[in-house]
């Protein structure tokens, strides 16, 4: 008989989940993890990893049609869609298969199923083959993700109307789409399928894209879609959708006028809900508001013993969020002395688009409104010999700083590698770094990352190459 009474039971597999579970291992907890179907969540299965491998063949793609800048020439270049496909489902299950290795490695015990909340240190788990197991533990943290949030009248179906997961493993590329909302999902999809020869279309509610970030880059990386030949249309609700045998004509309203547009198939990528049903919050003290579980710094509910991590309890939806996020509530748990709470304005946020997007901080419009003395520096990638030599000559970093105190309070990139390079900002923010830290640091040459040192340089006008 399997084992059934644990220190921490979670509920939850994916990246807040089984990263929480490691630490507790690591802590000396007995720890388990129920998982209703893929070790790894969305993100791992679902979600960020296929996506970036899919994103890397429409990045080879693209390069392969653009050779000759590079000195190289190639015949007949084309892509076989299935291989695409296999390609990142296979990226998918190798890091799956890993996580489930990191389990056993950690001795950690894995359920396979749904579980729930059935009384005070209770986790109901009902398996794929519908046997029952009741766990007990004295702690039990929710980690059971978000999924695409779905509209009425905009029911996605499988076949003409996607969700993330469709549009992940296309069987035949679409000449035509149309991707509502411009937020980082729809936003990637838009740049793959457009880098593998699509019509792309994009609708956003918003008055520009990627409404999150900088105004500045929004406009930068709209001009440089744009130029790709996506259609981007901004401040446009979707008013209804019409299925035909293979299409979908989309009703669009802008500006107090009325258009159609007819796409082989739709993406859907407005935001995403939490999955808080059929955990048993009924009856308990656990606080759900707009689909999302309320949680304090140290990530408890109102429920003694329960705690809720990742998409589950909100915004940013980022799987190193969850993962973070996770490893606090953990170590809190234990009675860990130098945990400290969650600072979400330090978690960078990535967008892999081509070019790609990534930021962390305050936008220049945030910290105005914040009444902030700023300076703002800012770098071409056009004076930077990597990026020339990369045939990367577009893109931009932008800082922000505290006029007064040097407090780097915001940074924000659009160009080759940026995702990559973001780290460092979020490295400076976290150590309360000011400009005379990054001023004073050697960035090695030639390197995308001495734009970062440029930037600084600039906001105090002190700019070397541009």
């Amino acid at each position: 008989m399997s084992e059934t009474n644990f220190d921490v039971v979670i509920i939850g597999g994916g990246p807040g989940g089984y990263v929480t579970a490691i630490r507790a291992s690591q802590l000396g907890m007995k720890t388990a993890v129920v998982e209703r179907e893929h070790m790894g969540g969305i993100c791992l299965n679902w979600g960020c990893i296929p996506t970036k491998a899919l994103l890397r063949s429409s990045e080879i793609h693209h390069l392969m049609h653009n050779l000759d800048a590079y000195g190289i020439s190639a015949d007949n270049i084309k892509f076989d869609l299935g291989k695409v496909v296999a390609r990142s489902r296979g990226v998918a299950s190798q890091l799956s298969k890993g996580v489930s290795g990191l389990m056993k490695k950690n001795k950690v015990t894995v359920f396979d199923g749904a579980g729930k909340l059935a009384g005070k240190g209770k986790v109901a788990v009902e398996g794929k083959d519908g046997k029952k197991t009741e766990l007990t533990a004295k702690h039990i943290i929710l980690a059971t993700g978000a999924r695409a949030r779905v509209l009425p009248g905009m029911e996605p179906d499988g076949k003409l109307v996607w969700t993330y997961k469709e549009a992940m493993v296309p069987t035949e590329m679409p000449k035509s789409l149309l991707v509502v909302g411009s937020g980082a999902i729809g936003i990637e999809f838009a740049s793959f399928y457009r880098s593998m020869g699509a019509e792309v279309t994009v609708v956003e509610v918003m008055d520009r894209i990627l409404p999150v970030e900088d105004e500045e880059i929004s406009k930068l990386a709209q001009k440089a879609f744009e130029k790709q030949g996506m259609k981007i249309m901004t401040a446009t609700n979707v008013k209804g959708l019409k299925k035909g045998a293979n299409n979908v004509t989309v009703s669009l309203e802008a500006g107090g006028k009325t258009s159609e547009v007819t796409v082989d198939r739709v993406i859907i990528a407005v935001g995403i809900v939490g999955n808080v049903e059929n955990l048993g919050l009924e009856g308990t003290k656990v606080k759900v508001e707009k689909t999302h579980v309320v949680v304090d710094k140290w990530s408890a509910t109102g429920e003694p013993g329960v705690y809720a991590i990742g998409d589950l309890t909100g915004p940013p939806w980022l799987a190193h969020k969850a993962s973070h996020e996770g490893v606090i509530c953990i170590e809190k748990i234990a009675g860990q002395k130098d945990v400290h709470p969650l600072n979400t304005a330090n978690i960078p946020g990535c967008t892999y688009s081509w070019p790609q997007v990534a930021s962390v901080g305050m936008t220049e419009k945030a910290a105005k409104e914040a009444k902030k003395d700023i300076k703002v520096g800012r770098f071409q990638f056009i004076g930077n010999g990597k990026a020339i030599a990369l045939g990367e000559p577009d893109g931009l970093v932008k800082t922000i700083f505290d006029a007064k105190t040097g407090e780097l309070l915001g940074a924000h990139m659009i160009g080759a590698e940026v995702t990559e390079m973001i780290q460092g900002y979020a490295i400076a923010r976290t150590m309360e770094g000011t400009e005379l830290d990054l001023m004073h640091t050697v960035f090695p040459h030639p390197t995308l990352s001495e734009m970062m040192h440029e930037s600084t340089l600039d906001a105090f006008g002190k700019v070397i190459h541009m």
